[in-house]
């Protein structure tokens, strides 16, 4: 073949076998031709080709091939330019022909090609057997069966929807060509692993249903470790087991989610939600390959767009709130700050001057922040956000989503003319896709298959915290609320671990909620009405003080001029949805009847029996990267594992230089949060391995020394804890000389200030730190001389006597002298609390006014004590006796003032 007049055929990637039977098609109408096989997920598929005589059919590997020979590109089974990213190189070339052989729907992502023969059949592979048959093509029987395996694939033999006359027609030539259909059933069955079950059993378990238009449509999800092939077949079955109507499997697989979609009704086209997800298919079958978003959001794109083929007519003018509560750029910052915290907004447009025309958008914590920083009297132009989307009244649906979630802008000012009528936030869409009235969830179907968990709560929980449960629960009733217990409560309720911190969310008015609790347990109420949260303080049974937060669900939301000036309030799925993880985004309603169900929009009780910590959306870690060492601190508490989807995120926010962005103190907080955890070591073990230590700092990379010194002062730790001494150990302070081994004071200092440690306190720690490294030489000198029996333990004393239990709790785990470890356990625990036998008053019985000297025979005392020279009270009098006679020889000269000789002894 000549340079640049070859022909290359290919398919999409991840093929099925339509899409390779139409290649094997296609070679006859372009021969002579090269076919490169993109490689395909399909077990089935791997096996047939793995035994094809690729040489013979004109298979080339990618890198065989010299891209600059083609000059003609046949693509078959789609034209969308992200699908056949594997060609790229001739899509870049100008000159290329391209020639398109496709079934599929038009899409946005499909490119412009020379000729296109498109049709809508079953299979792609039947349009191609249309010309076969035109030109009286004659097919080896084996290649007429690989060209109907196709066909029966994208068919679903037939049964699928999508399958018309022209297939039956195709098909019926392949078998007068010798297709074999015994030998399709043997190449197209799936065998089932004990995987394969156990996924097809999550997806039956998690099977939820909602209704569209009077049209049922099931979203079912398994999650793997691992990537498991043959998933669409499990789709298949699930739809033929329970006949569905429409199904969306979705598979979580290690960093990647599986989508596999089938629909039998005319008013749900899946093809065109998987396009949105970055996949592809037609109206009946389709799919996706996704790895950049979380299964909340693989969840919620899916329904949005549900909504949106149910409701293609609906304009942002129904969606939006009229009239929008916005300020002018002249404002002060201050004026903008107090009509947010009137309105319980969390950004307002700005206005011309004098218009109500949008010139930019103010968001509450920025007004919050410029006030803090002394700026209130600036006006509101200097900090708004200048560049701003706008929408007219017409716009869809998928408009406002296209700004409010993709491009992630908290508001869509609605704009006719210059005027801006009204807005949409985005609490506006979480509603319409959730709890408005008419929405696209059906609730006694969405809530069908949830968990009542009432009795674990009264299996697992205390009677006084069941008790407070079904009290809060009661006066939600009572109240016409409803009261919710939320976060790691309930999560470590489904641990079985024990938490007895109550923490409770109120659809409405939780102030009032609140009191009507406190009034109850005869407590009191602290209130944050900024926040819209309390405090209920009341006590317990055992007459201790105990607390339980109650907080309002807040919303994102403008309301009409006309209404209450209070904050308008969210449903429970708004809350949840601000939490950091799946696993701590559930909560149990206590007003229901029955008592406690568990309400999880988010997967998180599916995570917790799985073991895994997922994050709700994308941007988690970006919106707060605290959360790395969250969920680090999650994953070794529980033993859980942190998902390869949310691993890939960490990396990416660290990519970003994001844990730059964290204050000391914020960094500080967490830090000492996993000070405080069972296995400190291990977080940081994890931390390291991750690359977040590097990110805070790159010389708190953990060598094998350092490693080695964490677990033992671990193990130092749980020593003296058991010793149940009042005096407590600073775990933070002890880890933070772990972390700074073999580091000089300047490193040391950075550290101090990097991760927040208290400022107050960084002097005496580092001045502590420095005397510590002094005396190690010493304590080394003399425990050898200890060794041979020439010190004494007073010597050890007063080398120790200004050193921090911490300091000495770090020098008896990093030393490797069990002789020094010893004596200093023995300091620690018995030597520095031991006082003299004898005190003031026995040195007055013997004559001895009151001063500066008492003090000196009494350390004179303790010292003999510990050396062993006066071991008890008579001793150590004698001793007394002794130092007393020397003074009144010497004629009182050691004393700070004159005394008479016979004064100082006994008559």
């Amino acid at each position: 073949m000549s340079a640049a007049t070859a022909t290359l055929i290919t398919c999409h990637a991840n093929a099925d076998f339509d899409a390779f039977a139409a290649m094997l098609a296609a070679r006859h109408l372009y021969a002579p031709c090269v076919l490169l096989f993109p490689g395909s997920q399909e077990r089935g598929l791997q096996k047939v080709y793995a035994g094809l005589d690729r040489v013979a059919y004109g298979f080339a590997e990618v890198a065989d091939l010299q891209w600059e020979d083609f000059g003609r590109l046949v693509l078959v089974d789609t034209r969308q330019r992200s699908r056949v990213g594997h060609v790229a190189p001739l899509l870049e070339r100008p000159g290329v022909r391209i020639e398109v052989w496709d079934h599929h729907p038009d899409s946005p992502d499909d490119m412009a090609a020379d000729a296109v023969q498109l049709a809508q059949v079953g299979a792609v592979t039947s349009l191609l057997v249309q010309a076969l048959r035109a030109r009286n093509t004659c097919l080896e029987p084996a290649e007429a069966t690989l060209l109907g395996l196709g066909i029966y694939g994208d068919t679903g033999s037939f049964t699928y929807s999508s399958t018309t006359p022209e297939d039956f027609q195709a098909a019926a030539w392949l078998l007068s060509q010798g297709m074999d259909v015994n030998q399709i059933n043997e190449m197209a069955a799936h065998e089932l692993t004990s995987l394969h079950i156990l996924a097809l059993n999550s997806l039956l378990e998690s099977a939820h249903t909602y209704t569209i238009n009077n049209t049922q449509v099931v979203l079912a999800e398994a999650s793997m470790e691992h990537y498991l092939g043959d998933f669409a077949y499990l789709a298949h079955r699930l739809m033929e087991m329970e006949k569905f109507s429409v199904l969306f499997a979705i598979g979580i697989m290690g960093d990647r989610i599986q989508v596999v979609a089938r629909s039998r009704s005319d008013a749900v086209n899946v093809g065109d939600i998987c396009a949105e997800l970055g996949g592809g298919g037609h109206a009946y079958a389709a799919s996706a390959s996704i790895r950049s978003m979380t299964i909340h959001e693989v969840r919620e794109t899916i329904l949005r767009r549900l909504y949106d083929q149910a409701n293609p007519d609906k304009t942002a003018r129904e969606y939006m709130s009229s009239p929008a509560v916005g300020i002018e750029s002249s404002s002060s910052i201050r004026e903008a700050d107090e009509l947010m915290l009137h309105f319980g907004l969390k950004a307002v447009p700005v206005f011309r001057p004098g218009t109500r025309a949008c010139v930019g958008l103010l968001d509450a914590q920025t007004a919050s922040r410029a006030s803090a920083h002394g700026l209130g009297s600036s006006p509101v132009e200097d900090y708004m956000q200048r560049r701003v989307h706008v929408l007219p009244p017409d716009a869809s649906l998928k408009d406002l989503t296209a700004i409010i979630v993709d491009a992630r802008q908290r508001l869509v000012p609605i704009v006719e003319g210059e005027k801006v009528v009204g807005v949409v936030t985005r609490t506006d869409l979480i509603n319409v896709f959730a709890d408005e009235p008419g929405s696209l969830l059906d609730r006694k179907n969405q809530n069908s298959k949830e968990r009542n968990i009432g009795k674990l709560i009264q299996d697992r929980l205390p009677a006084e915290i069941r008790d407070l449960l079904h009290l809060a629960g009661q006066l939600g009733r009572k109240l016409g609320l409803p009261v919710y217990a939320v976060g790691g409560f309930v999560r470590d309720l489904l641990l079985d671990r024990p938490n007895q911190d109550i923490d409770l969310v109120v659809e409405g008015n939780g102030i009032a909620l609140a009191k009507a609790l406190a009034a109850e347990l005869r407590g009191r109420v602290r209130e944050h009405q900024k926040f819209l949260t309390s405090v209920v303080i009341f006590h317990d049974a055992k007459g201790a003080e105990s607390r339980i937060d109650v907080a309002t669900a807040r919303l994102e939301y403008y309301e009409y001029p006309a209404a209450l000036p209070t904050v308008e309030l969210s449903s429970i799925k708004m809350d949840l949805f601000r939490r950091d993880f799946t696993i701590n985004a559930l909560a149990v309603r206590l007003d229901s009847t029955p008592f406690g169900q568990l309400v999880d929009f988010f997967g998180g009780q599916r995570d917790v029996k799985e073991r895994v910590i997922r994050v709700l959306h994308t941007l988690s870690f970006v919106e707060d990267p605290t959360r790395c060492l969250r969920a680090v601190r999650f994953e070794q508490r529980y033993k859980f594992r942190i998902g390869a989807g949310a691993e890939k995120l960490i990396k990416n926010a660290l990519s970003l230089k994001l844990m730059d962005r964290l204050s000391g103190p914020r960094l500080f907080s967490e830090y000492q949060h996993i000070c405080d955890e069972a296995d400190p070591p291990a977080c940081f073990f994890r931390l390291d391995e991750l690359g977040i230590l590097r990110a805070i700092s790159p010389h708190l990379a953990l060598t094998p020394n350092r490693r080695d010194l964490l677990c033992r002062l671990r193990e130092m730790l749980t020593w003296y804890r058991l010793l149940y001494f009042d005096e407590p150990a600073q775990a933070w302070l002890l880890y933070f000389l772990g972390l700074n081994l073999n580091l000089n004071y300047a490193e040391t200092s950075a550290h101090f200030h990097r991760l927040g440690l208290p400022e107050v306190k960084k002097a005496e720690i580092l001045c502590q730190r420095e005397q510590m490294r002094a005396v190690r030489g010493k304590l080394e000198t003399w425990q050898r001389q200890d060794d041979v029996g020439r010190t004494k333990v007073s010597v050890l004393c007063d080398l120790l006597r200004s050193i921090s239990l911490e300091c000495l709790l770090y020098i008896m785990a990093s030393t490797d002298n069990p002789g020094l470890q010893k004596n200093l356990s023995r300091y620690i625990t018995q030597w520095r609390r031991e006082k003299a036998d004898i005190c003031g008053a026995d040195l007055r019985r013997l004559g001895l006014a009151p001063g500066p000297l008492y003090g000196r025979i009494l350390k004179a005392a303790l010292v003999a004590k510990l050396d062993g020279e006066a071991p008890n009270a008579q001793s150590q009098l004698k001793l007394a006796r002794k130092m007393l006679e020397g003074v009144a020889e010497s004629g009182g000269k050691s004393c700070d003032r004159p005394m008479r000789k016979q004064s100082m002894l006994a008559p």
